[in-house]
């Protein structure tokens, strides 16, 4: 089985608690996709036999190799395609709405996916993960987005890293699923598609009770009893007027209040360091070799010892693994911050690799040496889920103001899928040419990431969007603004917004 992206994991949970002092309601949306089990022989012996039935002849190698290549690498293409509608869905529909209706391409990518068998047609497949590709990019932008918007600044970090978590549990259902006791058989695998279509369906029936943006509302509509209304219902409490001054006085702190174009982000002095941040940390998640271990781990597995079959059992440990390091993330990232998270992960990642090249080069001298080649891609896959792994999505969100926002979104989400095709179209390339010495390369992007985020990134870590735009100041080289205005900033602010 080959680990490919497909399973969409969509949870919705809310928590809350309530009594006399000020408690919170957090209403969350937690939507995600990215990388399940998929029986690639079970499709390209599909492929074969769709080919026999309308020609009469067997596809040759080539033909089946080029169809299932296409069929993996046109989910970056529809990714790509869905990070460049972000920011006009965004601003017309709001993040709720745009959520909304990223289901539908899910449960249309379902339907097609696990009817091509049926309909004996492979461009089925095609379209499907194509469109598939389309919700995962829009959602990869919009559901983060929503999530920093919605959430309060002192819980803002562990709220956000809830996108990671979802990620993680849905490669590892994704996993469970693929098993050959399950949905892991030639007569079983389109169901496995079909599950695609349940998270969706979940969330279109329960998300239109949930509030959109207060910040969205506020800013963007100037719909002040809305917004009010929407903060009431996310904290769990009557005065929110702390949190709509906090709104008034980011509005008042930016230059322009519409929301602004890609090519008028890019040419705004006074984010362009917030932005090179973005690029580097989003190219950097994409970068750090993450996508080729698992390149790798199935033949260490068997390089130790383990029989096939049960190699599929033993990887689940990766997905526990991954998703038990998210969780973690999450428990401190609002003690520790996200600039020490980043850091490490990606510090710890190069230290992971370069112990992983040299067992990988003795394994042969050494019986023991498998195992511990495991257990560097078990370490190199914590690490990256402690903090490369979601945090990039959070800072995205809390880099840049509100009317900025969507177009930073858009750009981050450009960068992932262009550095993510990068890496399934180079890496071939760099493992035939240096083998097992190919994740020395990576090592090398992780300590250049780390190093850059130890020299310019500031904490971010229980600030206001204002206060993180300020830390930037300096290095921007534009004036700050004294805080002892913070009072009259907001009165003008709300004038302005009203």
């Amino acid at each position: 089985f080959e680990r490919c992206s497909a399973l969409q994991f969509q949870i919705i949970a809310s928590t809350g608690s309530s009594g006399h002092q000020c408690y919170y309601w957090h209403s969350v949306i937690l939507n995600r996709l990215v990388v399940c089990v998929l029986p690639m022989q079970f499709i390209k012996s599909m492929y074969n036999r769709t080919w026999m039935e309308r020609y009469g002849q067997p596809a040759s190698t080539e033909t089946v190799t080029l169809l299932w290549s296409s069929t993996v690498s046109i989910f970056a293409i529809g990714g790509l395609l869905g990070t460049l509608c972000v920011s006009s869905m965004v601003k017309a529909l709001g993040r709720k709405g745009t959520l909304l209706l990223n289901n539908c391409f899910a449960v249309i990518a379902a339907v097609l996916l696990s009817l091509g068998e049926t309909a004996g047609s492979f461009e089925m497949l095609l379209v499907g993960r194509l469109i598939m590709g389309v919700d995962s990019g829009i959602a990869l932008c919009a559901l983060p987005m929503y999530l920093g918007e919605i959430s309060p600044r002192n819980i803002r970090g562990s709220i956000g890293q809830f996108n990671s978590i979802l990620i993680c549990l849905g490669v590892f259902t994704g996993q469970v699923l693929g098993l050959p006791q399950l949905l892991g058989q030639e007569s079983k695998w389109p169901f496995l598609f079909a599950f695609l279509a349940v998270p969706a369906l979940i969330q279109l029936c329960v998300l239109p009770f949930f509030p959109e943006s207060p910040r969205y509302l506020l800013m963007e509509r100037r719909d002040e009893a809305a917004a009010e209304k929407a903060f009431q219902r996310f904290l769990g409490k009557k005065d929110v007027s702390k949190e709509l001054e906090e709104v008034y006085a980011e509005g008042h702190a930016q230059s322009n209040l519409q929301v602004v174009s890609v090519p008028q982000l890019i040419r705004n002095p006074a984010v362009r360091w917030q932005l090179i941040t973005v690029i580097i940390t989003m190219a950097c998640y994409q970068l750090c070799g993450l996508n080729a271990i698992w390149y790798y781990t199935n033949g260490i597995l068997a390089e130790a010892g383990f029989a096939g079959n049960i190699i599929p059992y033993i990887t689940l440990s990766t997905g526990a693994v991954e998703t038990l390091a998210a969780i973690v993330s999450g428990l401190v990232i609002e003690r520790i911050g996200r600039r020490p998270l980043l850091i490490f992960g990606f510090s710890t990642m190069a230290v992971c690799f370069g112990f992983l090249t040299v067992f990988l080069n003795l394994q042969d001298r050494v019986s023991w040496f498998p195992y511990l080649s495991y257990v560097c891609i078990l370490a190199v896959i914590a690490c990256f889920c402690s903090g490369p792994g979601g945090i990039p999505f959070v800072l995205t969100g809390e880099l840049f103001e509100q009317s900025y926002r969507p177009a930073a979104f858009m750009i981050a989400g450009l960068v992932n899928w262009l550095s993510n095709f990068a890496v399934g179209l180079l890496f071939p390339f760099i493992q035939a040419a240096l083998q097992t010495y190919a994740f020395l390369v990576f090592a090398g992007v992780c300590i250049l990431g780390a190093a850059y985020l130890y020299t310019v990134l500031p904490e971010t870590k229980n600030k206001t969007f204002v206060e993180i735009s300020r830390s930037f100041a300096k290095i921007n080289k534009v004036p700050v603004q004294s805080p002892g205005d913070a009072r009259e900033l907001e009165l003008q602010g709300e004038l302005s917004l009203r």
